[in-house]
């Protein structure tokens, strides 16, 4: 059926929504738009006169198709290389959705996003349109062809596994450069104790290089081994210059809503460091660093404005 520039017209309205639902359902930015692409596919075949609410349909159409995507990531993700982390968004995003609420907040938080690869791809999808975007039982069950008793058991299910993740502290933008701030002056300090001191008892870090960037194959769990292992990490030296082709700048920014390192060669961002803050201290590192998930985020950081490096290590 050949779509009219009305019909058209309709879509695009509801693609940044269906953007920002298929990124919390998949965790990745690149696979969102490849769902929503399909959707729109999906829409163009349909007869679209006959479709008495687009967004519902849109959205169910959406859902199923990236319910299949998570079944077969499982699949694919046992052989992924080394850790696997969602693809982070930094400030300023369109995909990253709305921000009013606490909940809806948490949803796109890089601690949450990891903490639904634990759910199957039906307590996601549950977790996350009501979570997040505030549907009703009803009309969750409409979308996944379940009943309504099977989509409040999930969602239960579901919030029970996430809240078994650390609890976020919510801190506002000043709170935030602070933490980076601190934690990198104790980073390239080139001393553990100031990084045990900003650490909880259970720290952990994990990274994910997909197999195309050095990362430890295991997390770094521990307060004294993630310490040594920062230190490692932000100590300079020319064979980390070569491996990254130049010197890499680092600046204090927002992903996903949480504190972040943002790291940057000739503009390109070669790495991406979520901090999750508890009251305790800094709980987990969890970076990102495989080119193939940032190279969204190097597009949005040549079109923004960030000041200056805080640390540009010789």
């Amino acid at each position: 059926m050949v779509l009219t520039v009305n019909d058209v017209e309709r879509f695009e309205t509801f693609r940044p929504r269906l953007e920002v639902v298929a990124y919390r359902l998949l965790g990745s930015a690149s696979e969102a738009e490849d769902a929503v692409q399909e959707t729109f596919l999906r829409w163009q075949a349909a007869d679209v006169d006959r479709i008495e609410v687009p967004e519902a349909w849109l959205t169910k159409v959406l859902t199923n198709l990236c319910l299949n995507q998570l079944t077969s990531a499982r699949a694919r993700r046992e052989t992924y290389v080394g850790q696997w982390l969602p693809e982070p968004l930094l400030a300023g995003d369109p995909m990253l959705g709305p921000a009013d609420t606490v909940e809806q907040r948490e949803s796109v938080s890089y601690a949450v996003l990891t903490l639904l690869e634990r759910l199957s791809p039906n307590e996601r999808a549950v977790y996350v349109l009501r979570e997040a975007f505030d549907y009703a039982h009803r009309e969750i069950a409409e979308i996944l062809d379940i009943t309504e008793a099977a989509s409040q058991q999930l969602f239960h299910r579901a919030k029970k596994h996430v809240a078994q993740g650390k609890a976020r502290t919510e801190i506002d933008e000043a709170e935030a450069r602070r933490i980076v701030d601190e934690f990198l002056a104790a980073a390239v300090s080139g001393r553990t104790e100031p990084l045990v001191r900003l650490l909880t008892g259970d720290a952990v870090s994990i990274g994910d290089g997909g197999g195309k960037v050095p990362a430890r194959a295991r997390a770094v769990e521990g307060t004294l081994a993630v310490a040594k292992f920062m230190r490692g990490l932000f100590k300079p030296g020319k064979a980390k210059r070569d491996l990254v082709g130049g010197t890499p700048e680092m600046y204090a920014a927002s992903a996903n809503g949480e504190p972040a390192v943002v790291v940057v060669v000739d503009g390109r961002v070669i790495g991406v460091m979520c901090l999750e803050i508890t009251p305790e201290g800094i709980a987990a590192f969890r970076t990102q660093v495989n080119p193939d998930k940032l190279e969204r985020a190097t597009r949005l950081w040549a079109a923004t404005d960030h000041g200056e490096p805080l640390v540009v290590p010789l």
